[in-house]
């Protein structure tokens, strides 16, 4: 039993935090030697925590504090809290608004003799005495505060807070290391002795509280005597007494009555300060506008409109002249819009920004925001009432005119954000009384531009809507009427009239070409867009020049000005011939027109090219082409009609020119029929690049108008956003399934209606060939909106986010195309095998490979293998550069399978001698150089087998012959014995050793081994 310690007695509950002494540790600790302490729990005044008092305490008002105070030290402890004092602090609102050189000046002007308030009568100070249980700080005696009575205890609160460091005007600590309860002592010390002056009648509170001068006198009191405070100081004094007495500080118990007659001496304030702007305004006093503005702010309590800043703009003559401006002067009478009334009234609107904008920002202060006020009732009830039926008669006249109207307006209207700005920036503010100069901005630009914005917000959603709708039903009509145009042309079209060349392959570099036609394409997308409509008087000479360059850039698209030289253009002349064609956009009269088919980009041969690099600007021909430049003449606008000659002759849409190329040997020709099937000479007519550009250039309208709105913030800017990408993504969808789909359907109608036998020319397949063309327009095409999608729309949305709208309709735009070429490959394909296996049969003798006896054999490929190989090395190479790798890929391979079935049915249908036999060794062996010149793999192993089995011709013995048949790894599975077995069939001799191969092959006899039953 001696082992075992007797146990001590525990407390059940610790000791209160606030007695101070430190926890013990329990039984159980000192049983298991442990040393950590118990976490002390929280201090309790009665059944609630410290903190629940301190939250009560700081609701109460400054009159209830002290009777909380009385109930126990522990709440006179707790109503020493800086928590308390801080939130009483704050709702003086001296920090807040800067009161506290009005506070200094309040004591100050207190301090001096004879500025104090009139002396309070009896029933004053007994109101103001039996209502204010915390006492009276400022008529402490000086006996109680240098004797035992501490200014606390004089307010009724007992000696538990602890004596103050700061003694009222005695020294102390500095303001700026006092506490929050110091602080706000000062405070209700200086502001109390005034609230007996609001127990006066009401209108004369004003001069009881300020006794030496009037409230509308600015300088001078009414006796003459100097004031002690500006109207700035009395301003800010009476705010200070809102404060005090708001219900937030509640110093007095009568403080309702009192806020109440406050209020009442503020409004008289207030009048008689717009009374003294008025007067100082009549007089054109700067310094006393800025004064009364000044102050009017101070008491301004910002629950209606700043009654002073309200007169002031009233009084400005630009809300009154609106009768002066008419905005339908903006349409002419033709229905064309020129915006130089508008003009007009914009700059009048912006001298009044200057003019009265300038006093604004030198009179009012910067928190008042009075130019922002300015300028939002100029925009609303001045330039808003201008754009209004200016936009609703451009809308009766047209949508396009509409659209225009709306985004030149906006353009318009924006002017005002950068005088607003300069305005702002420009203008010197001072203080009042001359003070410094304030640096705080009175309008940012953010400002600025949300005026205009919220002025243009009801015209948003008619704008965007009708945009969108206005572009669909022109990309709509500009490939109607291009349909309409090239199915009638077309119809009419003979060979007889015109030239059968075609365009890009009468080229020797059609690459060179594209980036010819594609660097031009950037030029015009490069240059301005006129937002804003002017008079031809209103253009400057430079403003021509550019729409010169833009109408030569536009025109560079024509089909006809580009490769080499010219031959004479139907219907196109320059000097005033015959007839005229005025075609998509065009330049008309003048010297520089274009004349006898001249070509629009002079392009030189490659090895020439290679030359010219070194000799420098001067001597050199640039890469991309010449321009050849207009000078001055007349501007014809965009039409999609074509007008047609004098002489009765029906121009077409793509003139054709007799292009031939300088030092170029090779004409590409297409042939003619011999009867009466239709031609293919303007299949590539059924793609138009002028069309493609015209959808283009409409897009890029719409879209420079819908950009002008770009910076539109909110569910606006949203909208603009998405309807610049729904522009572009409709003319990609208008481009690919209105005009590129139905081009390429038809060409491959047409390419399919062609027979080989109805066409005397051999080389070339002219429906193949006018589908090549087309291939490179259409490759032009895709070109061309690339360029477009990077200039114009990359700025606008993230090109690497797979999941926008615009990103994925490209990808579909271009899918498209690639499918409608590859279709149209696959009917070309067959249509050029069909050519070749004509060539094949037509061109080879009926003795090519069983020659007579005794004639000498030259060993070269026949007339059909040469032939055959020519036209399809044409067709090939002529694909090159309009597609892409993978699409050529795939045409070569599918040459070259259906090459390889026409050779071994037309060997098939062959007689082969021996001798004939290395005829046939010769053709193989050329159409396997062929098909290694497409450097396809798939296939070139195919035409080696093929090379191999020429061999079987030229073997005399029959049982060695029967051995190559039996060999299956000769032709590495391209051919099986059964194959090879029908080719020998062809031989001349067949019959003579068929016995013997069938034996060796077979090991069997008809006669020995075959019974008949």
């Amino acid at each position: 039993m001696d082992q075992w310690a007797a146990l001590e007695p525990v407390r059940l509950y610790d000791a209160p935090a606030a007695s101070g002494r430190p926890t013990s540790l329990t039984a159980a600790s000192r049983i298991l030697g442990r040393s950590r302490p118990i976490q002390p729990r929280q201090a309790y005044i009665g059944p609630l925590p410290v903190d629940i008092h301190v939250l009560v305490a700081s609701h109460l008002p400054i009159t209830a504090i002290p009777t909380y105070a009385r109930a126990s030290r522990a709440t006179a402890a707790v109503c020493r809290d800086e928590k308390i004092w801080k939130k009483h602090w704050a709702a003086l609102g001296v920090e807040r608004y800067n009161l506290a050189g009005a506070l200094e000046r309040l004591k100050e002007g207190r301090g001096k003799g004879g500025t104090g308030p009139a002396t309070m009568n009896v029933v004053e100070q007994d109101v103001i005495d039996d209502d204010d249980d915390f006492g009276a700080f400022a008529s402490a005696s000086a006996r109680s505060m240098s004797g035992g009575v501490s200014p606390s205890t004089s307010f009724g609160i007992s000696d538990s807070f602890g004596p103050p460091t700061f003694h009222g005007q005695h020294g102390g600590t500095h303001a700026d290391q006092a506490t929050y309860r110091q602080k706000y002592i000062q405070a209700h010390c200086a502001l109390k002795p005034s609230l007996p002056a609001l127990l006066s009648a009401p209108h004369l509170i004003l001069s009881t509280l300020f006794p030496s001068s009037n409230a509308d006198s600015s300088k001078q009191p009414s006796n003459g005597n100097p004031s002690p405070f500006t109207i700035v100081d009395q301003s800010r004094i009476l705010r200070l007494l809102s404060f005090f007495l708001s219900p937030k500080v509640q110093p007095v118990l009568a403080w309702p009555s009192l806020l109440a007659a406050l209020k009442s001496a503020v409004d008289r304030f207030e009048a008689n300060l717009l009374t003294a702007f008025d007067t100082a305004d009549g007089r054109r006093d700067e310094e006393g506008m800025r004064d009364a503005a000044w102050a009017s702010w101070e008491v301004y309590d910002g629950r209606s409109e700043w009654e002073l800043g309200k007169v002031w703009a009233e009084k400005k003559e630009v809300f009154y002249e609106t009768g002066r401006w008419d905005p339908i002067k903006n349409i002419t009478p033709s229905g064309s819009l020129d915006f130089q009334p508008m003009d007009e009234f914009i700059s009048r609107i912006i001298d009044a920004i200057h003019t009265d904008g300038a006093t604004a920002v030198r009179v009012f202060p910067p928190d008042s925001q009075v130019l922002c006020a300015f300028a939002d009732r100029l925009a609303i009830e001045v330039v808003s009432e201008y754009i209004t039926p200016l936009l609703s008669q451009a809308r009766s006249v047209s949508n396009q005119i509409f659209l225009k109207a709306t985004a030149a307006t906006f353009v318009q209207a924006w002017r005002m954000v950068d005088a607003l700005l300069e305005v702002a920036t420009s203008t010197s503010r001072q203080a009042p009384g001359g003070g410094q100069s304030v640096a705080q901005p009175v309008i940012t630009r953010n400002q600025a531009e949300d005026i205009v914005f919220r002025m243009f917000e009801q015209n948003m959603d008619d704008y965007l809507d009708e945009e969108l709708e206005s572009a669909e039903q022109t990309f709509e009509i500009i490939c109607k009427e291009w349909h309409a145009q090239s199915s009638n042309e077309t119809s009419r079209l003979s060979v007889d009239n015109v030239a059968t060349q075609t365009r890009f392959l009468a080229s020797s570099n059609p690459a060179q070409v594209k980036r010819n036609v594609l660097a031009s394409f950037t030029d015009v997308l490069l240059l301005p867009v006129t937002i804003v409509p002017r008079t031809m008087g209103a253009v400057v000479g430079g403003a021509r020049v550019g729409a010169n360059a833009a109408v030569n850039g536009i025109s560079m698209l024509n089909p006809h000005k580009w490769g080499g030289g010219g031959g004479g253009v139907p219907g196109m002349s320059g000097g005033g011939g015959g007839g005229s064609m005025a075609m998509g956009y065009g330049v008309a009269g003048g010297d520089d027109d274009y004349e006898g088919g001249a070509a629009m980009f002079e392009l030189e041969d490659e090895e020439d090219e290679d030359n010219e690099v070194d000799d420098g600007v001067e001597g050199g021909r640039s890469k991309r082409g010449s321009l050849r430049k207009s000078n001055g003449p007349t501007l014809v606008p965009p039409s999609l009609s074509i007008t047609a000659s004098d002489s009765g002759t029906s121009p077409l849409p793509y003139p054709s020119a007799a292009l031939s190329r300088t030092g170029s040997s090779t004409t590409l020709s297409q042939g003619s029929p011999k009867g009466g099937a239709g031609s293919f000479d303007r299949l590539q007519l059924l793609l138009s690049l002028d069309t493609a550009l015209e959808i283009i250039h409409a897009d890029r309208e719409s879209l420079k108008r819908a950009e002008t709105f770009q910076h539109y913030p909110g569910s606006y800017g949203h909208r603009v956003r998405e309807t610049i990408e729904e522009l572009f993504i409709l003319m990609l969808q208008a481009l690919s399934a209105k005009h590129i789909q139905p081009g390429f359907t038809k060409a491959m109608e047409q390419m399919q209606t062609y027979k080989p036998a109805e066409h005397e020319e051999t080389e070339s397949v002219a429906p193949l060939m006018q589908f090549f063309e087309l291939v490179h327009i259409g490759d032009t095409m895709q070109s061309m909106v690339q360029v477009f999608f990077d200039k114009e729309l990359a700025p606008h949305i993230d090109k690497t986010d797979f999941l926008n709208g615009v990103v994925r309709e490209k990808k579909r735009f271009e899918n498209t195309l690639d499918d409608s070429v590859a279709a149209g490959l696959n009917t070309g394909t067959e249509v050029l095998m069909s050519q070749v296996e004509h060539i094949i049969i037509i061109r080879t003798g009926p003795r090519e490979y069983y020659p007579a006896e005794g004639v000498p054999m030259d060993l070269r490929p026949t007339k059909g293998c040469t032939e055959a190989i020519r036209c399809l090395e044409t067709h090939c190479k002529l694909l090159k550069g309009s597609t892409s790798k993978e699409v050529l890929e795939v045409f070569y391979q599918e040459v070259g399978i259906r090459l390889h079935a026409i050779i071994q049915k037309h060997l098939k249908r062959q007689i082969i001698s021996l001798q004939g036999g290395f005829q046939v060794i010769a053709d193989l062996n050329s159409y396997h150089a062929f098909i290694s010149s497409l450097k396809v793999p798939q296939i070139t192993s195919d035409f080696a087998s093929l090379k191999m089995l020429g061999s079987v011709y030229i073997v005399e013995d029959a049982k060695d012959l029967a051995q190559i048949v039996r060999d299956v790894t000769r032709y590495g599975g391209t051919f099986r014995p059964e194959d090879v077995y029908e080719f020998i069939q062809r031989r001349s001799d067949w019959k003579k050793i068929e016995k013997t191969v069938d034996k060796t092959m077979y090991n069997l006899s008809f006669k020995e081994d075959c019974v008949i039953i």
